[in-house]
C-alpha cells in the first residue's frame, strides 16, 4: 500500500513512493542544460516534478518511462508559484512487484462509469422532442465504450478516468433545477446541449484505459473539439433530416459554449438556452476546481493557488462543530 498520497503531502520536506506518470518531457533550460518535466498522480490528486540537469546515462533510464507507467520516485518538497512541487533526486520504473493496488494510482470520478452512463442515458431517452433524442441516444451509444473511462481534460477540471461522464451528471442534475426556475428555456435543448457539447473530447484527447492523458491527437491539436463536434453533427443531423433552424441551433450552442474566442468559441451565446449551457459548463468546471483544492485543505486555511481559478487561493471553512465551540 502507498504510505504518502499527493494530498497529504503537506509540509513534509522530502518523500519517497510511487506514483503514476500522467505527462513526462525531456526539456532544454535556459542554461542549455536538460531537465526531466513530469506530471505526477495518485487517487488523491497530481503535482509537477523536476529533476535538474540530467546527465547523459539518465536520459536513457527516461525514455523508457511513458504515461499510465509506475514510477518511484524520491525527491525534496519544494514550493513554486504558490504551489507544492517536487524536486527529485531519484526516478525509476515501478516494477509489476512494486504494485499493490492500482486504484491507489488512478484518480477517478467518485461514482461508477456504469451508473453515470446509465443516469445519462436515461435522460437522454425521456427527452420529448424526438429529433433531439434520437441524436443524444445514437452519440451516446457509439461512444459509449469511451466514455467509460475518457477524462473532460487533459489537466483541468474532470481530467480523471471517467471525468467526461462526471461533468455530463453534473450538469443535467443542475440543468434540471434551473429550468424549474427559468421556465421559458426549452429543457429538451439545454438537455441535448449538455449531453452533446464535450462529446468529441475523446477524439480531440489521447487517453489509455485508466483516463491518463499525454496530449492531443492530431486533429484535436489541428481543430480542438468544438470544430470537430460540429463536423459529427452536421453529419448525423442531416442524415436524421433535422429541421434546418433546429440543426443550426443545437451547432451555435456547441459552438459557443466556451463563449470567448481566445478559449474557443468564435461565436458568443444568440439564445437563451446555448447562454445557459456556457454557465451549466462554467458552474460544473469551477465547482470542481474548488471541491479539489478544499480537498487538499485543511479547516481554517487557505489552499495552495489554484491557476484555473486566476490564481486564488481557496478557503475551507471550519466544521460546523468547530466554529459552535
Amino acid at each position: 500500500m502507498k504510505d504518502i498520497y499527493i494530498a497529504n503531502i503537506g509540509d513534509k520536506k522530502e518523500i519517497s513512493d510511487f506514483f503514476m506518470v500522467k505527462m513526462i518531457a525531456v526539456k532544454m533550460g535556459s542554461n542549455k542544460k536538460q531537465y526531466l518535466d513530469i506530471l505526477l498522480s495518485d487517487m488523491t490528486g497530481e503535482i509537477t516534478g523536476k529533476k535538474w540537469d540530467l546527465a547523459d546515462e539518465e536520459l536513457e533510464g527516461l525514455s523508457h518511462i511513458e504515461a499510465g507507467d509506475i514510477v518511484k520516485i524520491k525527491a525534496q518538497v519544494t514550493e513554486w508559484n504558490g504551489q507544492k512541487q517536487l524536486k527529485i533526486t531519484k526516478i525509476r520504473k515501478g516494477q509489476k512487484e512494486d504494485l499493490q493496488d492500482i486504484k491507489d494510482y488512478i484518480k477517478a470520478a467518485p461514482e461508477k462509469p456504469e451508473e453515470m452512463y446509465d443516469y445519462i442515458f436515461d435522460k437522454a431517452q425521456k427527452i420529448n422532442d424526438s429529433d433531439l433524442g434520437k441524436l443524444c441516444v445514437k452519440v451516446l451509444k457509439d461512444n459509449k465504450d469511451k466514455l467509460m473511462y475518457y477524462p473532460a481534460a487533459q489537466k483541468n477540471h474532470h481530467a480523471e478516468m471517467a471525468g467526461l461522464l462526471w461533468h455530463m451528471k453534473r450538469m443535467l442534475m443542475t440543468a434540471e433545477k434551473v429550468c424549474q426556475v427559468y421556465s421559458g428555456l426549452d429543457k429538451d435543448l439545454v438537455a441535448a446541449g449538455v449531453i452533446l457539447h464535450d462529446t468529441e473530447k475523446i477524439r480531440e484527447i489521447e487517453a489509455n484505459e485508466y483516463g491518463i492523458s499525454d496530449g492531443y491527437s492530431f486533429e484535436g491539436m489541428m481543430l480542438g473539439h468544438i470544430v470537430q463536434s460540429i463536423k459529427v453533427l452536421d453529419k448525423e443531423m442531416k442524415e436524421m433530416d433535422f429541421p434546418s433552424e433546429k440543426r443550426i441551433m443545437v451547432e451555435h450552442m456547441v459552438l459557443s459554449h466556451h463563449y470567448e474566442p481566445e478559449y474557443g468559441s468564435p461565436k458568443k451565446p444568440l439564445f437563451p438556452e446555448a447562454e445557459m449551457l456556457h454557465y451549466l459548463d462554467m458552474i460544473d468546471a469551477r465547482m470542481y476546481d474548488m471541491e479539489k483544492a478544499i480537498e487538499k485543505t485543511m479547516p481554517g486555511e487557505f489552499s495552495e493557488r489554484v491557476w484555473t481559478m486566476e490564481n486564488r487561493r481557496i478557503y475551507r471553512r471550519m466544521e460546523k462543530e468547530e466554529t459552535e465551540k
